[in-house]
């Protein structure tokens, strides 16, 4: 799935999957909670490191991205990272 084809969910998969070193377990789910559009990333145990950054600065970047892309969208977005399972 390309970026722009998948809109917010797109963009957090095609960045996730390029910061871990376990791509094939990344995974994005997007539902829908009122007003809000949740975009939760679950990644490897080992990987969310990677993904959370020192001191939260990947994770922050990852979720100003994350809004910018659904403000195009017209929508508000939250972005969860867990561990995946």
């Amino acid at each position: 799935m390309s970026a722009a084809a998948g809109g917010v969910r797109g963009v957090v998969e095609v960045l996730a999957k390029a910061l871990t070193d376990r791509p094939d377990e990344v995974r994005v789910v997007e539902s829908q909670h009122r007003q809000v559009t949740l975009v939760e990333l679950f990644v490897s145990p080992q990987d969310i490191a990677k993904v959370v950054g020192r001191q939260g600065r990947t994770a922050a970047a990852l979720r100003t991205l994350a809004s910018m892309a659904a403000e195009k969208e017209g929508k508000t977005v939250t972005l969860e990272i867990r561990e995946g399972r």
